[in-house]
């Protein structure tokens, strides 16, 4: 046997997550197919005693009460199926999300978002059912296994002519598993491909209807449509012959068994009871209707598993354990270099300190690296050489409730996560300080002070719900989400890192901001992104990055006398 893959290896965690669902479906189950296999038993001998002459009923009462066995287990599977598939469907879906985000952003930035939510929602859903494939796989065949054994004890010639059979239908569907895998992890591949093209459509809808595109994008969307009818009408033909075959064997089978057990009747092998429970368990083995069932449900898991498998095995970033010392918020970058995929340098072997309290502006051109620099400092992904110290502590050795407590990030476009008003600008503060207001009170105490120092409280004043109206019914515009993104971040107690955060505000309210960022015992150290000169010229040094390099540290009016230098703010001399 091979090493197990991935998917192999998630598929048998995931039969685990079913917990004890999975272990009462297991012990149903196998009950069932007990009860299934004594059944024709019981039935042969209730017809030999009433040949006999017998007027007992032990032996129908025995099939009556095999009956109410077999009824009994049904429902009890189906319910220990649904919670055992829902429970492992959840811990899997949590596994995925936790993983996700304990990656590098870079990493994950790899599949399209709308790839991960299909793969979160579709895939996890059809790998959460492994649990119940591998039960009912696993009981599906004792029936036919069952049977053979029963027809040897009774006549071995029965036994060896169903086996036959048996064996012929076991390489049809050995066939059809390996076509089918194909075909199904083809077909959610391409689903995955179609949904990411859907999300990064839907997230440009205003640029789309602005340039008249929506037919071009629409095509761009569904380009992909012939692969995936390609693939679904592949899996539906090859899931056809499969039945298709097994239907034909299958009756062939059955008239086998009951021509030869005809004759060992008229021999005198066979007692006309021993017939009748042949005839049923000929029905019953050569039956792999179930079997198949099980088997495609196994195969859709086990794609599905793969996908799943796919992001799983993405390394996280291993966290650290160390509190912060005391200190003000000074920050150090020693030798940091990123590299894109293509291996080209985003930053290279940039040495910069911002001292405790310092406002450090970092500007440069397009590509120059500023957003990549503005994220290694707050550790959202790690540089590939070089370190980044936070009051002399590697940011990878400290631990993560520590890091965020510290660290603030504002972003140009902010995300806006959560429920409400209220909870997006409460995100990156302690459970306590962040829940619901109680009562009539407009917020607590921390998100109101948040809201005040972004200049954003008097806009959510103006909502229908103020701070607890939800973030969909929310008309802010770019400017007013900027200041919830910076309202967010402002809790941050040693470090804020401003990354174009303020472009869509205008220049009173970005001073304003401004003052309240700087505020408090010495202020708190702002390392600011930024394509104004405005802010460059407020700040007390700039960091000027050219091509990944760090060109020049110095104050904003000693490097306007570099035309270079002036150029970056010019029209089309910066980007992000």
């Amino acid at each position: 046997m091979g090493t197990p893959t991935g998917s192999d290896r998630l598929l048998r965690r995931v039969v685990r997550d079913g917990g004890g669902w999975t272990v009462l479906l297991g012990t149903v189950s196998l009950t069932g197919a007990a009860a299934e296999l004594a059944l024709p038993a019981a039935l042969g001998l209730a017809v030999d005693a009433a040949v006999g002459g017998d007027r007992g009923v032990w032996w129908p009462a025995a099939a009556c009460g095999l009956i109410a066995v077999l009824m009994v287990t049904d429902v009890l599977a189906d319910v220990a199926s649904g919670y055992g598939a829902a429970r492992a469907t959840a811990r899997l879906r949590r596994r995925l999300l936790r993983h996700l985000f304990a990656c590098d952003v870079r990493t994950v930035r790899r599949h399209p978002v709308g790839d991960l939510v299909g793969r979160l929602v579709g895939q996890a859903a059809e790998a959460g059912q492994a649990g119940t494939a591998v039960v009912f796989g696993v009981v599906a065949l004792l029936p036919p296994v069952g049977s053979v054994v029963a027809l040897t004890l009774l006549e071995p010639l029965l036994g060896v002519t169903l086996l036959g059979g048996l064996a012929l239908l076991t390489l049809l569907m050995r066939a059809f598993v390996t076509d089918a895998s194909a075909a199904v992890a083809g077909y959610q591949r391409v689903l995955g491909d179609i949904a990411g093209r859907l999300l990064e459509a839907l997230g440009g809808a205003r640029t789309i209807a602005a340039a008249a595109t929506v037919d071009r994008e629409r095509d761009r969307v569904l380009a992909a449509l012939p692969e995936l009818r390609g693939y679904g009408l592949l899996s539906w033909r090859l899931l056809a012959r499969a039945s298709a075959r097994t239907a034909a064997v299958g009756p062939l089978l059955q008239v086998a068994v009951v021509a030869v057990g005809g004759y060992a009747l008229t021999v005198g092998w066979l007692s006309p009871g021993q017939l009748v429970a042949a005839v049923q368990y000929a029905a019953l083995g050569a039956g792999l209707g179930a079997v198949l069932a099980t088997l495609n449900r196994l195969v859709r898991a086990r794609a599905a598993a793969g996908r799943i498998a796919e992001p799983l095995a993405h390394p996280v970033r291993p966290d650290g354990t160390e509190p912060l010392p005391p200190g003000r918020g000074e920050l150090r970058l020693r030798g940091v270099g990123v590299r894109a995929e293509d291996g080209r340098a985003v930053l290279d072997g940039i040495d910069l300190t911002v001292p405790a309290g310092a406002t450090v502006a970092v500007v440069g051109r397009s590509g120059a690296g500023k957003s990549t620099l503005a994220a290694v400092a707050g550790r959202l992904h790690d540089p590939e050489t070089g370190e980044v110290l936070l009051d002399g502590v590697p940011l990878r050795r400290l631990d993560p409730s520590a890091l965020r407590r510290a660290v603030g990030h504002a972003f140009d476009r902010p995300v806006l996560v959560g429920e409400t008003v209220h909870d997006a600008i409460g995100l990156s503060l302690p459970a306590g300080s962040a829940r619901p207001p109680a009562g009539t009170a407009p917020a607590t105490p921390a998100v109101l002070a948040a809201a005040r120092a972004a200049q954003v409280a008097d806009v959510v004043a103006r909502l229908p719900e103020g701070f607890r109206t939800r973030l969909a019914n929310a008309p802010l515009s770019g400017g007013e989400a900027q200041r919830l993104g910076l309202a967010r971040a402002f809790p941050a107690e040693r470090l804020l890192v401003l990354d174009d955060a303020t472009s869509s505000l205008d220049t009173a309210t970005e001073h304003r901001i401004a003052r309240a960022v700087a505020a408090g015992a010495g202020g708190r150290t702002r390392l600011v992104v930024t394509h104004r000169a405005t802010t460059a010229a407020a700040a007390d040094l700039v960091a000027w990055l050219d091509g990944g390099r760090l060109r020049a540290v110095a104050p904003h009016r000693q490097l306007w006398a570099d035309p270079a230098y002036r150029a970056v703010f010019t029209p089309g001399g910066d980007a992000r």
